[in-house]
């Protein structure tokens, strides 16, 4: 179900480096080694004027796997729909240059990271991340950007409380059939045609020492383009 380690070395120094134009949606063969509802068939994000959609279509239904409850935060595992993208952190409110700007769609049966102390374990909701490398975090090699104790980050108005790179908006997500998709209002991040973009999905675990790394990238299901190289474009809707 996983993509092998090779590969995700190579991947991680690919989403780094990525640059380049290519093709507004990704469309991507289908893998029987991965399950059905983490096989991504294709991904896209376009922009109508009002609003962003990021949309990802999987061989299975979208949403159906989803990690088992442990009953305590520390070890727990997280599943996610992932876009990493070529934004800026301060696109999203966070200070510049911080790491990989990723929007992600995520369920964790065993704790809240809602805005304001929001419950949200129990339901498929969004994110924003700043991924950044960690050898640490095993083959992967990425995390969600810790905030080191006393540091004074830039962090937007939901950021969750916890000490990491994430924000949580509250942006409409839907899993319907085959599909995922987040509508995010352009008023909050700009239009961001022509930000590059890659869909992957993937496995993340709270160390269960609760120190940092707090949050690593612990399995990578898919990818998208194959090699994280970004070559996915938004897009305006009338071009599709």
């Amino acid at each position: 179900m996983s993509v092998p380690r090779s590969v995700l070395a190579a991947t991680v120094s690919s989403l780094l480096a990525a640059s380049g134009a290519g093709a507004q949606a990704i469309d991507a063969p289908t893998q029987a080694a991965v399950a059905a509802p983490f096989d991504i068939v294709r991904t896209e994000v376009v922009s109508n004027g009002a609003e962003v959609a990021f949309r990802v279509q999987v061989r299975g239904k979208a949403g159906d796997l989803k990690p088992k409850a442990t009953g305590q935060f520390a070890g727990s595992a997280v599943y996610s729909y992932v876009w990493p993208t070529s934004l800026d952190s301060s696109t999203v409110g966070f200070d510049k240059a911080q790491g990989i700007v990723a929007l992600a769609v995520t369920f964790h049966p065993d704790f809240d990271d809602g805005a304001a102390g929001a419950v949200n374990r129990h339901v498929w909701h969004p994110h924003w991340v700043v991924l950044t490398k960690d050898a640490v975090c095993g083959p992967a090699a990425l995390k969600v950007k810790d905030i080191p104790p006393g540091a004074k980050p830039k962090l937007p108005a939901t950021w969750p409380g916890v000490p990491l790179l994430i924000d949580s908006p509250t942006y409409p997500t839907t899993l319907a059939t085959d599909t995922v998709e987040v509508r995010v209002p352009v008023s909050a991040v700009g239009a961001l045609e022509g930000v590059k973009f890659d869909g992957v999905t993937s496995a993340l675990k709270v160390n269960a020492n609760l120190h940092a790394p707090l949050l690593c990238v612990s399995d990578v299901f898919d990818v998208a383009s194959g090699d994280l190289s970004l070559p996915g474009k938004v897009a305006p809707v009338h071009g599709h």
